[in-house]
């Protein structure tokens, strides 16, 4: 028997992408964003979430998506990576998604090498295609770094 991969659904713009449900710590409503002077421009700024400040991504942004709508349905996946939290703003969040593996297809050629290292693979559910991501790969080592930069100023006042 095969076990279903279990992603977190969520869209930008009219796409669906996925990533795997252990890399996401909590989906959130848009707070208040704090932003950081002189940050890169991928980072939208710092939220207080429990105490915990976590620097934030729009992934809209960082997808090269036209119309960055904010509106009630936008929300912030809160992931970990390499032992620290990382907000990233997405159209909509969705609801736990369980795809067979015999539903998934490696990335191919679609995705060229480079830029989109970070799709891991395309899922088929009900007739619809969803995009799945890694990451750790997505956000690429320099980026990280400039997000947890952003925050250590915010960091250091409290």
């Amino acid at each position: 028997m095969e076990k279903e991969l279990q992603i977190v659904g969520f869209r930008i713009g009219s796409e669906t992408y996925g990533v795997r449900i252990g890399s996401v710590r909590e989906i959130v409503r848009v707070p208040e964003i704090t932003s950081v002077p002189s940050a890169p421009d991928l980072v939208e700024g710092v939220i207080n979430l429990r105490g915990k400040i976590i620097p934030v991504m729009d992934l809209r942004k960082r997808f090269g998506s036209a119309t960055i709508q904010h509106d009630k349905k936008n929300r912030i996946l809160v992931v970990e990576l390499e032992n620290k939290l990382v907000g990233l703003i997405v159209s909509s969040a969705s609801e736990v998604l369980k795809i067979p593996p015999s539903e998934i297809e490696a990335p191919g050629s679609v995705f060229a090498e480079g830029e989109s290292s970070y799709v891991t693979g395309v899922g088929k559910l009900k007739g619809r295609l969803i995009i799945l991501l890694d990451i750790a790969r997505l956000l690429r080592q320099s980026e990280f770094r400039k997000l947890e930069e952003a925050a250590e100023p915010v960091a250091m006042v409290r």
